[in-house]
Formats: C-alpha cells, sequence, structure tokens
C-alpha cells in the first residue's frame, strides 16, 4: 500500500435502526463511548468491577514497558471461580449452564452451573493426581463435548495454562504445539462424530507424542474421554481414561487466587514463516474482557436469554464466546458437536427451535453456505425466539448479512458485524445492538474502550472515503501478552510497523465510509495491484454474492503481464441457480462492472462447486492463486476438504474469459 491508499470500491446505502425494545433496555448506550473515551482506566475499572476478585488490583494498567502490558496489577482471582463456583454461591446452581447437543439424534445433556462445578472440582483433583501443578501446560485435543469446557475450566482451576488444539487437526500439527509450550499432560477422547460417523482422535495423540518425546518433550500422561467407544490403542503407563480418573475424583476442591497475570492459555495461530504463534492470554484482563464484551456486544440478559455461538472451542471464539465469556456471566448456552447439516440440512435451525435460542453467533461462511442451498429448509422452523444475530471470522457480504436478517432474523433482528483476531482476545469493533443503526458488511466502530483507526504508511488516520491499515491505538486488557517463548517476535509481528505511534497491527486492511465508519477488507496480503489501484478482495467478493445466482465467491489477485495484476475469482452458484446458464460468466463480469466499476472486473471466472476452507471456515485464497497462476497446489493439509483442490484445478480452463 506503499503509494496509494486502498481504492474505495462499494457503496452501502441501506440501514437498519435499533429495534426499539433492545434500545430501551440495552445494556450499553451511547453515553458509555464517551464515559469510556473521557477515562479508558476508570471504564475497564468498572467492567473489571463485573467480577470477583480476591484480592482488588493497585493499578488498572502499566504500560511502561510497552508493547508489554500489565493490567490489573496486583488484583487476584481465579478464572473458574468467576465462571462456575460464584453463580452456585449465589444460588444459581440449578440454572442451566449448558444445553449439549451431540451429533447423533436425541444425544443431549442439559447441565446446571452446580453440575459443572462439581465436574470442575472433579477434573481439577484429577489433573493435580496426574502430576498437573501451578503453571504446567496442558494440551486439549476433544470433540464439542462438555469435557472439553470441562478441561479448560479445571486448568484454569488448578492455574494451569491450557493449550487448546482443533480435533481436526494432524499429529503433524498437535506435535509442533505440545513442543512449543511443552504440554506434560494431553486431554483427548477415543473419537468424536462428523457427519454421521466417528472419526479417531486418540491415534494422532499417539503419533504426536512419539514425535515429542524423539524430541526430549515427552507427553507423561494422556486423559482420555470415551466418546465413540472405538478400540484405542492403550499404554498402561500413559494412558488413563476419563470416567476412573475423573468419575472417581472428589468432588471438593478449594480453588486458589492467581496474579492477574498468570498465564490462562496459549491458543496457536498460523505464522507466516509456518512455525505457529502461541498467543498468550492471562487471566484477568482476558476475562475481563471476554465477559464485558459478552455481556456488552450481545446485550445478554442472562436470566432470560438462550445464547448459542457455533464455534469450536479450538478456536479463540470458541474460548471467549463459548467457555470464558458467557460462563463468567451466568449464561445459559447450547453447545453442538456436529456439523451445520448433519445428520439433516436443517439441524441448526432445529436447534434454535427446540432450545428458543435467542441470540446466535457464527461465521459468514456458514451463513453463505445456506444462501446457496436456498431458504425452504429455514423457513420450515419457527425461530422467532431469536432477538439477536452475531457474526464472526470475517468481513460479513452486505447480501449475506441481508439474507442472515431476513430469513433467519425474520427482519426483527439487528445483526452484529464483529472484528477482532485471537491476538485480540475479544471484540473490538462491533455495532451496538441498542445503540447502533446496522451497516450491511461494516463492522462499525470500535467499541466502548477500545481505540481504532484506519491509517496510510506514515501511521496518519486516512480522510472518510479512503482506505489503508486497520489499527488498535491503545492498550486493551483482553490484549495477548507476548508469543509464547518468543519477546521478539511479538515485538516485530504486532508493533514494528507503527512502532513510533505505538500502534497495535495485525495485518488487515480497511476503509472509512463517507460517516467515518469502518469497512474490514479482510488481510493486507490479499490486497490486489491492478493498474496501480490497490483494490481489495473482499468488496469484489461482495459484488458478486449480490448477484441473485451467486451464494459465494473468493477473489485473488494473479500475475498479469499488461496490469500487474488481475482480478480472478472462483464462484458457486445457488442451489436453485442450475449450472447458471451459457452466459454465466459474462454476465458476472457485466454485473461487477456495474456495482463497482471497469477496474475491479474479473479476467477470469471459475464456476466451481466448493471453495478450500480451513476447518474454522476461512477460504485459502493463497491455494486459489496458485491455480491462478497455473502453479503446483501448496500445502492442503490444514483444509477440511483436500479434494476439493483436485476438482478446482480439474476446472481450472473452463472460466478463463479475456476481456
Amino acid at each position: 500500500m506503499s503509494d496509494e491508499t486502498l481504492s474505495n470500491l462499494l457503496k452501502e446505502e441501506r440501514r437498519f435502526e435499533p429495534p426499539a425494545q433492545i434500545a430501551a433496555a440495552a445494556n450499553l448506550t451511547a453515553e458509555a463511548y464517551d464515559r469510556a473515551a473521557a477515562d479508558p482506566q476508570a471504564f475497564w475499572a468498572e467492567q473489571a468491577e463485573r467480577l470477583d476478585w480476591d484480592r482488588r488490583w493497585d493499578r488498572v494498567l502499566d504500560w511502561d514497558d510497552a508493547p508489554f502490558a500489565k493490567w490489573f496489577v496486583g488484583g487476584r482471582l481465579n478464572a473458574a471461580y468467576n465462571c462456575v463456583d460464584r453463580h452456585v454461591a449465589a444460588g444459581r446452581g440449578d440454572k442451566v449452564a449448558l444445553h449439549w447437543v451431540g451429533e447423533p439424534l436425541d444425544d443431549t445433556r442439559d447441565i446446571t452451573y452446580a453440575e459443572l462445578q462439581d465436574e470442575v472440582c472433579r477434573a481439577a483433583n484429577a489433573l493435580t493426581d496426574l502430576g498437573v501443578r501451578t503453571g504446567d501446560r496442558v494440551a486439549i485435543y476433544l470433540p464439542m463435548i462438555p469435557e472439553a469446557v470441562v478441561a479448560m475450566l479445571a486448568c484454569a482451576r488448578i492455574g494451569a495454562p491450557h493449550t487448546v488444539v482443533f480435533g481436526g487437526f494432524s499429529a503433524d500439527a498437535l506435535a509442533s504445539r505440545l513442543e512449543d509450550c511443552q504440554a506434560k499432560v494431553v486431554v483427548t477422547s477415543d473419537g468424536g462424530y462428523r457427519r454421521g460417523s466417528a472419526s479417531a482422535l486418540k491415534p494422532a495423540v499417539d503419533d504426536a507424542r512419539a514425535k515429542t518425546a524423539a524430541g526430549g518433550h515427552p507427553v507423561e500422561k494422556v486423559l482420555v474421554v470415551r466418546r465413540t467407544g472405538q478400540e484405542v490403542a492403550w499404554d498402561d503407563a500413559v494412558d488413563v481414561w476419563w470416567h476412573d480418573a475423573v468419575g472417581g475424583a472428589s468432588t471438593e476442591h478449594t480453588p486458589e487466587s492467581f496474579d492477574a497475570e498468570h498465564p490462562l492459555y496459549v491458543m496457536y495461530t498460523s505464522g507466516t514463516t509456518g512455525k505457529p504463534k502461541g498467543i498468550l492470554h492471562t487471566t484477568g484482563g482476558y476475562l475481563v474482557g471476554s465477559s464485558y464484551t459478552h455481556w456488552a456486544v450481545f446485550d445478554l440478559k442472562p436470566d432470560t436469554d438462550v445464547y448459542w455461538c457455533s464455534a469450536d472451542i479450538g478456536w479463540v471464539t470458541g474460548h471467549s464466546y463459548v467457555v470464558y465469556g458467557p460462563l463468567a456471566n451466568g449464561a445459559t448456552q447450547v453447545m453442538y458437536e456436529g456439523t451445520p447439516d448433519s445428520p439433516e440440512r436443517g439441524r441448526w435451525w432445529q436447534i434454535i427451535q427446540d432450545y428458543k435460542v435467542s441470540i446466535f453467533y457464527t461465521a459468514p461462511t456458514a451463513i453463505r453456505s445456506f444462501m446457496k442451498q436456498g431458504r425452504e429448509i429455514p423457513d420450515g422452523f419457527d425461530m422467532s425466539s431469536l432477538r439477536i444475530l452475531g457474526s464472526v471470522g470475517e468481513p460479513i457480504n452486505p447480501e449475506a448479512y441481508i439474507w442472515y436478517r431476513h430469513v433467519i432474523g425474520g427482519d426483527r433482528t439487528p445483526v452484529i458485524d464483529t472484528w477482532w483476531q485471537t491476538e485480540t482476545g475479544a471484540i473490538m469493533i462491533s455495532p451496538l445492538p441498542g445503540v447502533t443503526a446496522g451497516k450491511p458488511g461494516s463492522a462499525m466502530t470500535a467499541i466502548p474502550g477500545v481505540s481504532s483507526e484506519v491509517v496510510n504508511d506514515e501511521g496518519e488516520p486516512v480522510p472518510n472515503g479512503s482506505g489503508g491499515y486497520l489499527v488498535l491505538t491503545s492498550p486493551w486488557p483482553a490484549m495477548l501478552r507476548t508469543i509464547w517463548g518468543d519477546d521478539q517476535r511479538y515485538k516485530d509481528t504486532y508493533w514494528s510497523r507503527f512502532a513510533k505511534q505505538g500502534y497495535y497491527f495485525a495485518g488487515d486492511g480497511a476503509k472509512k465510509d463517507e460517516d467515518g465508519d469502518i469497512w474490514v477488507l479482510g488481510r493486507v496480503d490479499d490486497v490486489m495491484n491492478v493498474s496501480g489501484h490497490r483494490l481489495s478482495t473482499t468488496e469484489i467478493e461482495s459484488a458478486l454474492v449480490s448477484h441473485p445466482k451467486v451464494a459465494e465467491a473468493a477473489v485473488v489477485g494473479a500475475k498479469d503481464e499488461d496490469t500487474g495484476q488481475a482480478v480472478c475469482a472462483f464462484v458457486i452458484l445457488r442451489e436453485d441457480a442450475g449450472d447458471g446458464g451459457d452466459d454465466i460468466v459474462a454476465e458476472l463480469r457485466q454485473h461487477v462492472r456495474k456495482e463497482i466499476g471497469p477496474i475491479a472486473t474479473p479476467r477470469q471466472i471459475m464456476i466451481v462447486p466448493e471453495l478450500p476452507k480451513t476447518r474454522s471456515g476461512k477460504i485459502m485464497r493463497r491455494l486459489l492463486r496458485d491455480v491462478a497462476e497455473r502453479r503446483e497446489v501448496g500445502d492442503v493439509t490444514t483444509l477440511a476438504d483436500s479434494s476439493v483442490m483436485d476438482l478446482i484445478s480439474a476446472k481450472q480452463d473452463e472460466g478463463r474469459t479475456e476481456e
């Protein structure tokens, strides 16, 4: 982006005012923005008071050694106590904490806060019996079952930082994480259910354990949940059944309080060098940030709401908005083991109907996959209980936003388009449902207590109507503290680009519209340079998705002798569009030209059956660039379905159209 700022492409005129009922009883109102801006530390101290502290802090923020922050200095608390015990002590032990729904039909469990407390205490005692001490790292490699939540909270209870590894990752990916944080114990299961069949998990742990032992960091114990009943290899010296160790443990356990800066967890995210980055989050600031944002952004009413976040606990969204945020707030929530379309395509909507879900938080990629199917399936369910819809993981296309609001929300519900990252720990930029008039596709503005800006290469704010780099301009409680074992990489990755200003930058481009509201445009790495114009893949994808025949699109820039880079698009059609007709490519190119302008017209459009996505739903654009530039396709091991690339590669000559 050195020569000019990012071009401002799409215009969006639609607005949705907050529903009067939500605005009248909103947890946060417009005055919170001014109050937080006037004295940010006092505002965050107020949010910290929502938790129970064994010792109050002496100082809200220590930023003396920037970019290494300390929040709530001198304060002591226990995260598990805040998520479980205090609700039981307040007389809410009979309240349901988790409505758990397994993938197989009729496989359900309702777990109250009192029952959750017993399980967490048992698991804490079992881990202690296995030799885990304060500061030891515990890896968790589980499907979406209640034991995953219990294991995380048990670790927090005894001060053992956990690292949760998504259950779809390979033995190699697991081994690299076990090695980096030197995990002492792994909690896993025999397997989990995915699309109607039992998939094994323990064999990957056995392989990973062999690799780490060879590297000099042996895992001492493996605690195994029996989920599917499939046969597993067993080593009596290492392997322990959960039902023996936890089932036989005492429900009595006194939690210890830990310093606010005590490590709570390490979460690995992919690094550009190939070595995963272990993002370190600590106890006090993270719990303040995740609980405050969950309460404020979703306008949570814990006595009446039923909340459901569809994320896996292997991702940060599952940490902040399945485990720590909702449970710290005493919420009742749904937790679902399976995929959205198993065992039938209406499974999610059935769950919303059955449990009367009122707040639903999911990813744009899921929304677009439902758009592809059409509205007939969701129209068969009663989702009138919904009052707020949320979106997370990547920018949501305006048309997907409208479909979500209209078909799923019945035009009653605000859509909360949230921007944040593994590194930020909690939501940073989002509408507030009782305050903000929503714009389809815009994350709007930083929430009270957070300050953001869109800047140029020199770190200067860009004017309204322009694009640049998205930065956070001051520290916040849930921020990462470092990269595990690599302080220099932490400084280089997040703080070096705008070191003079002291801004945090994690690689996203954004624009400010004419009102000054923020539109996140995805990774700066994905920005294209077409004839000297810096174009965002996100906006061209949104233009394509606004065509009535299109369900989803991915756009990449491919080398071009004339223009430097050319726009190449990969498009999934809606089911009711069939093959789109003979003129579909020309039709879509003309549509982009009309919506944005000639400069954004794709050189090449390929109609594909599916896009390469990770298990968290993110599109792997680098693989599509390989196809567009006719290179050998790179590493596909992190894809949910690696066969997708074979299908796309086989079609790569079908959709090429020259200008």
